[in-house]
């Protein structure tokens, strides 16, 4: 039984020097977190960090697990949603951690989706100037891409990851089956963020997704645990080469990401999921990527239609577009205001294209809008 269970697992190396960590992937093994966590030698305790939704049962599945391998084992419950993701609710978690006397052989451990992940590894790379952080995605969208990279952050009310740092985890334990539980728009959601690998980085990838919609829209767990673990191999590669975005490679990863921001801000970061604003992000990067000559129409098409096959939008929700420019103009990849965007020169490759017109900008959104 072990053999089979052990021939499940796909794992991906992040290879950062000191910082490296494993990522592991497989179904119906988030019951080996505890003895996951002992490989560790310097962990005494742990403290679970999950919301209301996912509490129950992976929150409780995962603490279980950990109390299991002899780890003194507390756990927090946070509301659900983006606008958990803040410095209110980062305040409220430093002072439990401090009611439960973390020190730094205490694992911050996230479970949960990708709010829980950003808010648990800010919380984790702040008190006490680090703890041990740990990685347990369990929404599609974390699994492919927030949990993977370092990347911890909380909103500020006018922009989205404002107050963050670079934080590596120690480990990622991906479990494809928590997947099962997670609801319709939420799994469709994470679909977004696995096309923007095919789009940004994949050609292979993206046409593999074109072939087998319908096992996605399924939740095929085996075919879900391939295209996880590409995803975060794709990321891994970025991540490598530009951990702290220094290069300008790692920008790559936001394809889609600044005019989904905007949508996410602008509509208070509860009427649109992130995937969903990243969805329309990426047509609206594809549109203003052919306004300007750089994307061929064929991409535009493709990826709209991927889109629309995996049950993810494809036009802007009624926002003001002058507005919109705005809060894109005070994103973090802006410079001075002047707004940079990643836009596709074909399925699988996308490059920086700066300076762009605001006027241009607006009159692509204008035509995306329902």
């Amino acid at each position: 039984m072990k053999n089979e269970e052990e021939s499940r697992i796909r794992e991906v190396s992040v290879n950062l020097g000191e910082r490296s960590y494993r990522i592991r992937v497989g179904v119906g093994i988030l019951h080996e977190l505890g003895t996951t966590l002992r490989e560790f030698g310097d962990v005494t305790s742990a403290i679970v960090v999950t919301d209301a939704n996912v509490v129950q049962p992976q929150g409780e599945n995962a603490r279980s697990s950990l109390v299991a391998a002899g780890l003194r084992t507390d756990i927090i419950v946070v509301p659900p949603g983006e606008s958990t993701k803040s410095v209110t609710t980062a305040t409220f978690l430093w002072q439990e951690f401090l009611k439960l006397r973390a020190d730094r052989k205490t694992f911050a451990v996230a479970v949960g989706g990708g709010m829980v992940g950003d808010l648990a590894g800010f919380v984790a790379a702040t008190y006490a100037r680090g703890l041990p952080f740990f990685q347990v995605p369990t929404s599609l969208l974390a699994q492919v891409d927030s949990s993977v990279g370092g990347k911890v952050a909380v909103n500020l009310p006018e922009a989205k990851n404002m107050v963050g740092a670079f934080y590596q985890p120690r480990g990622v334990l991906i479990d494809i089956a928590t997947l099962a539980t997670l609801p319709d728009r939420e799994y469709r959601s994470g679909l977004a963020e696995v096309v923007k690998y095919g789009i940004i980085l994949d050609a292979n990838l993206f046409t593999f997704l074109e072939a087998h919609q319908a096992e996605l829209q399924a939740r095929d767990f085996e075919l879900l645990a391939e295209v996880v673990q590409r995803c975060c191999r794709l990321k891994a590669d970025v991540v490598e080469q530009d951990e702290r975005e220094e290069t300008g490679l790692r920008a790559i990863l936001n394809y889609g990401h600044t005019f989904g921001h905007a949508i996410e801000s602008l509509t208070g970061y509860e009427e649109w999921l992130h995937g969903e604003a990243v969805a329309v992000g990426m047509v609206c990067a594809a549109r203003l990527g052919e306004r300007l000559g750089l994307t061929p129409p064929e991409v535009l098409l493709r990826q709209e239609r991927l889109l629309q096959g995996l049950g993810l939008p494809t036009r802007l929700p009624a926002v003001n577009i002058s507005d919109m420019l705005r809060v894109m103009q005070h994103d973090k990849k802006a410079q001075h205001g002047r707004l940079r965007f990643i836009l596709p020169r074909r399925i699988g490759q996308v490059e920086v294209v700066e300076d762009v017109p605001s006027e241009t900008v607006m009159d692509v959104l204008r035509t995306l809008q329902t």
